[in-house]
């Protein structure tokens, strides 16, 4: 049926939609200038030349980012507990999510283990006490001290249960009546139908992970075992040192044309670009699972 727009609507639909560049401008024009500034030279960024373009182009900060191969390092480590922590977070979200989905009727103590996994929303351990743990444990300086402390993310699992309470309970009973097992339920008919709800919570996951700099400062001893943010967070307090120190051989051409901001910029972008690349697969997912995660309580 076509549908006409009064004045009214237009006029709404103009002052929406302008007001959602004017927010999206917001967010992406100091992104737009950090990359301009990083690919601009240093003569020009102290000058303050540099808006949204480059000036006087060059590469000298990524050349010097990559150098040594430490950012590397630091970059594979980050995949690696990006990898192994969110394929954990996973599981263990979908193992939980199932049953608690469930009333009370079907598994006994469910309201009992929710009462649990709230008060854990609500109330940490705080960082001592988990840190001792840690220590206890011999987790120190590997991967498994930034992945286990948060192995179960509450509030994801919670998204997760709702959207499974969301899915007929006569599509599982029709399972049973087949004969079918609550692991094969699970594998066969809930997961293919959980994919955007997988594909949020997911997301929500791979960025913490990624961002998280303070479990690496406080877990790793050996600068070596830093993850990516974290090495980014220590290089970013003493780039001006790390800069005076590297004067020598063929690195001085790259000094010449880069400074502190440079360098700073071009790090800052590389540490963010992973993130930026794996989004636009997940979008599509994204804001369905979060709609339908939130609908039941």
């Amino acid at each position: 049926m076509k549908q006409y727009k009064t004045r009214a609507n237009r006029i709404f639909n103009a002052v929406n939609i302008t007001f959602l560049i004017l927010v999206s401008a917001t967010c992406l024009l100091p992104f737009i200038h950090l990359l301009a500034v990083s690919f601009s030279g240093s003569a020009a960024v102290n000058a303050g030349k540099v808006g949204l373009l480059p000036v006087d182009f060059t590469t000298s900060a990524y050349e010097f980012a990559l150098r040594g191969g430490k950012f590397l390092r630091a970059l594979l480590i980050s995949v690696e507990r990006v990898v192994l922590g969110v394929g954990l977070n996973l599981i263990l979200m979908v193992l939980t999510a199932y049953p608690l989905s469930k009333s009370s009727k079907k598994v006994a103590g469910r309201n009992i283990y929710m009462t649990f996994f709230v008060i854990t929303m609500l109330i940490s351990g705080g960082m001592i006490p988990t840190y001792l743990v840690v220590t206890k444990l011999g987790l120190k300086d590997t991967i498994w001290s930034l992945i286990l402390p948060g192995a179960l993310p509450v509030y994801n699992m919670v998204i997760l249960m709702n959207f499974m309470r969301g899915i007929p309970e006569e599509i599982e009973e029709a399972a049973v009546i087949d004969g079918a097992t609550p692991f094969q339920i699970l594998v066969r008919i809930l997961l293919p139908v959980l994919k955007p709800a997988l594909a949020t919570v997911g997301l929500f996951c791979i960025v913490s992970h990624w961002n998280d700099w303070f479990s690496g400062m406080i877990y790793m001893n050996n600068p070596d075992n830093y993850p990516l943010q974290t090495y980014l967070q220590s290089l970013l307090q003493n780039f001006e040192q790390i800069l005076q120190q590297q004067g020598a051989g063929d690195i001085q051409r790259l000094l010449v044309q880069m400074n502190a901001r440079t360098g700073r910029a071009a790090q800052l972008f590389l540490g963010a670009l992973p993130v930026m690349m794996i989004y636009p697969f997940l979008q599509k997912y994204f804001t369905k699972g979060l709609v339908m995660g939130s609908v039941k309580g």
